[in-house]
């Protein structure tokens, strides 16, 4: 049985190679939901052979997921990360809105991969900037 996994701000360009990246990885994924704001609502996006059509933020039920990959911005991600993880679903965040928190790991799997156990407080795992991902790994 695979993963459930939603990639909220699946039509940014960020988005769009995580779904690429996801297609193309060995995660064992048994479904994937592209999520947007609500002026992408039936939007097709790429994931592997196949297209997704975008649902709705607002709407979209995050009970049904496993892994929430987040990539809609700060002000996003702190307004639905904690309703997200409270839901169920362990966010992964690409913003910089919870680097900061105590209670939120910072995460580089190739240096402290062990340090995502600290999801548990809030359900949020964030990764450092892309600079600073490539800095720390060297």
């Amino acid at each position: 049985m695979g993963y459930s996994v939603a990639i909220v701000g699946a039509t940014g360009n960020v988005g769009t190679e995580m779904l690429t990246i996801l297609a193309e990885s060995d995660l064992d994924v048994s479904e994937v939901f592209a999520v947007a704001s609500r002026r992408s609502v039936g939007r097709e996006v790429s994931y592997g052979d196949s297209l997704l059509k975008c649902k709705d933020l607002e709407t979209f039920d995050f009970g049904q997921v496993d892994i929430c990959l987040m990539s809609a911005g700060g002000d996003i991600s702190k307004a639905w990360s904690p309703k997200i993880a409270e839901a169920g679903a362990v966010v992964i965040d690409n913003s910089s809105a919870w680097r900061m928190d105590p209670d939120v790991p910072l995460v580089v799997p190739e240096v402290n991969a062990d340090a995502v156990a600290g999801y548990i407080k809030k359900g949020i795992i964030a990764n450092p900037n892309c600079s600073t991902i490539q800095m720390v790994v060297a």
